[in-house]
């Protein structure tokens, strides 16, 4: 496991006031059912929500709500922060957070380094919501605080009055003992350690599941009677038993000695899990085979327990967000396949940079199918991102962009490419388009035309040979060009001096006759030597008849070819090869391809457009951008040509 790359959980921010959380709406939800789960009225609910007035409700909706246990008093501007101790010699108070805040903000605000904050708020980016509590400096708060609100000062926190263990393995705790958080626990750390299950750990710290773990604040962590609180019998077995899913019955999260097991909640994703414990969705699905029926509540999860190497990153890390439409939110397999090859080259290229030193936060998110694309959004925080990698499908694209319009967030196109996205100037297409295969078509005919009759192969639309034609007919002299609609049309002509036959140009302009048109190309050749042919695709023919299209001299262009003599391809297939247990399929080697060559263009403050003049070609692809207009998008022009020669 590469120990500097990791899949974090980002923010989800749902506006609203300082005592409020969210709510995703589920098949049966209803404003009645929804006000009556969180003790709220209906209409303090739609006056939370303006835009469900009208009681509305659509599946994947995200409703603020009231939190059960509500933050109920926040000190006047000319409160004091209340004094809650110190870490690294430093006094620190609180703030409640409110809506529209984010990480980035406040460290901006409080003059804090994102390092320093994560280490005063370990659990910041899985539980941070608004009410929350933010530990800071306590001289931040009072220079730079200004009308935020803080925790009300009631007592300075004194020194805790029972016995106070270290945080070491080998510390085996007694009755009664209590412990001082640590900058780097976790629940899982805590819990492990300590022979805990996490809902006893709740139990004996009433409100802890609410506000998190905080750095310097003093819990129990083993009851006072004689009673043991860990469990007496391996849970492995249990789960092994038939039992697994009365041993989550009273908590989320159980330990196990292989695997940790969830409990699916209201409102969780694949992806939000898959964040939440730093697993990939390869291993997830492999200890769950039956998510791939759907996600629902209720659902007990096996999850693979995190290395002991996992710590959560910080400071100057690049926040990448890959939108891959695998489909686990609606249930729909129709990209699934293409969408998990592809996360598997992205994966190997992340580690490759990340071993290389490069800081990485990644994210991944289910970006659905096209209907349900909109509710994918509210995963991305757009103020904390550096790097957008999809969606797939054009429209999808464009609702990315309006949502980022405002930061101006790079945003890359895997495959869609038409001219109605190159007006975005954040904007990267990745897929050369057949505007210009066809240019280069014409100049590879131009250079070798000496009079001969061509032909060029359509399809039904003729697009692609119409541009062709028109494009000839501007490059060579005297031109004699014909479109026909199937390669058996093409025909020698005839030499008007001697009668004998002559030899022809042909060339295909559609990527689905690619069998035919090289049957027919290599019998002519073998009646008249000089026969040339060109194609805008590749066919996989063209390789399994080299030697024969050779003597057509055929050139062709494709937009990914790998060459296998070449030491950086070798090291690439290895490296998948040794991963996965196979050879890169297509959308694998898309997936390496384009992670690759956007992560090496990167620098440290994410200004990826400072390096999009350089040509690179990872392990199939060309990349060679060019603007589309003066402010318009960046459009890939690279692609590789194979000349057969005779």
């Amino acid at each position: 496991m590469i120990k500097r790359f990791f899949i974090l959980s980002s923010l989800c921010m749902v506006l609203g006031v300082s005592a409020q959380k969210s709510h995703t709406v589920v098949q049966g939800d209803n404003p009645y059912n929804i006000a009556k789960k969180y003790g709220m009225t209906v209409d303090e609910l739609l006056k939370l929500n303006p835009k469900h007035k009208d009681g509305k409700l659509a599946i994947g909706d995200v409703l603020a709500v009231k939190t059960e246990k509500a933050v109920t008093s926040v000190a006047p501007k000319t409160a004091v922060p209340e004094k809650v101790g110190t870490i690294a010699g430093t006094s620190v108070g609180k703030i409640i957070l409110q809506p529209k805040q984010t990480i980035y903000g406040i460290t901006k605000q409080y003059r804090i380094s994102e390092t320093d904050l994560r280490k005063l708020n370990p659990e910041l980016d899985s539980n941070m919501k608004i009410g929350d509590e933010i530990t800071l400096p306590l001289a931040s708060i009072k220079k730079y605080g200004g009308d935020q609100p803080t925790v009300t000062a009631t007592k300075p926190v004194e020194a805790p009055a029972e016995k106070t263990v270290t945080a070491t393995p080998t510390t085996p705790a007694v009755e009664g003992e209590s412990y001082v958080i640590q900058a780097k626990d976790n629940y899982y750390r805590i819990t492990k350690q300590f022979g805990i299950s996490q809902q006893d750990l709740y139990t004996l710290n009433p409100g802890l599941e609410e506000k998190g773990l905080k750095p310097g604040e003093t819990i129990k962590i083993k009851r006072s009677n004689t009673e043991p609180v860990a469990e007496t019998t391996n849970p492995k077995t249990k789960m092994d038993s038939g039992n697994e899913k009365s041993s989550t019955a009273s908590s989320n999260v159980v330990v196990g000695d292989d695997y940790v097991t969830y409990t699916v909640q209201q409102g969780d994703t694949v992806f939000s899990i898959v964040n939440k414990f730093g697993v990939s969705i390869d291993e997830l699905i492999a200890l769950n085979p039956d998510l791939s029926k759907g996600l629902k509540s209720g659902m007990v999860l096996k999850i693979k327990k995190q290395d002991p190497v996992y710590v959560k990153k910080s400071g100057d890390a690049l926040s990448v967000v890959l939108m891959l439409p695998f489909g686990y939110s609606t249930n729909e397999t129709q990209y699934r396949g293409m969408a998990l090859d592809f996360l598997t080259g992205a994966k190997l290229a992340i580690e490759r940079n990340a071993r290389g030193g490069q800081k990485l936060d990644i994210k991944i998110v289910d970006s659905g199918n096209e209907a349900s694309f909109k509710n994918s959004l509210t995963q991305i925080n757009p103020e904390n991102t550096d790097l957008i990698i999809g969606p797939f499908f054009k429209s999808n694209v464009i609702d990315v962009l309006d949502f980022t319009k405002n930061q101006k967030i790079p945003v890359v196109a895997p495959f869609a490419n038409t001219p109605e996205l190159y007006n975005y100037n954040n904007l990267i297409i990745v897929e050369t388009n057949n505007q210009t295969y066809a240019d280069k078509i014409v100049e590879e005919v131009k250079a070798v035309y000496s009079d001969q009759k061509i032909y060029v192969v359509a399809d039904g639309k003729k697009e692609n040979a119409n541009y062709i034609k028109s494009g000839l007919e501007k490059a060579v002299k005297n031109p004699n060009i014909v479109i026909v609609n199937s390669s058996a049309d093409i025909q020698l002509d005839q030499n008007m001096m001697t009668g004998q036959s002559a030899p022809v140009i042909a060339v295909l302009a559609n990527d689905d006759m690619g069998e035919a048109f090289a049957n027919k190309m290599i019998a002519l050749s073998k009646e008249v030597q000089g026969v040339k042919a060109f194609s805008m695709f590749y066919s996989p023919v063209f390789e399994k008849k080299v030697d024969d299209l050779s003597q057509a001299s055929l050139v062709y262009l494709m937009d990914r070819k790998i060459n296998t003599d070449g030491n950086f391809e070798k090291e690439i297939l290895a490296a998948y090869k040794s991963k996965y247990c196979k050879t890169p399929p297509k959308y694998a080697i898309v997936g390496f391809d384009v992670v690759n060559d956007m992560l090496t263009r990167e620098n440290k403050k994410g200004e990826i457009f400072k390096q999009m003049n350089k040509v690179q070609t990872q392990l199939a692809t060309k990349f060679e951008f060019v603007k589309s207009k003066a402010n318009g998008a960046y459009v890939n022009t690279g692609y590789r040509v194979i000349r057969l020669v005779p």
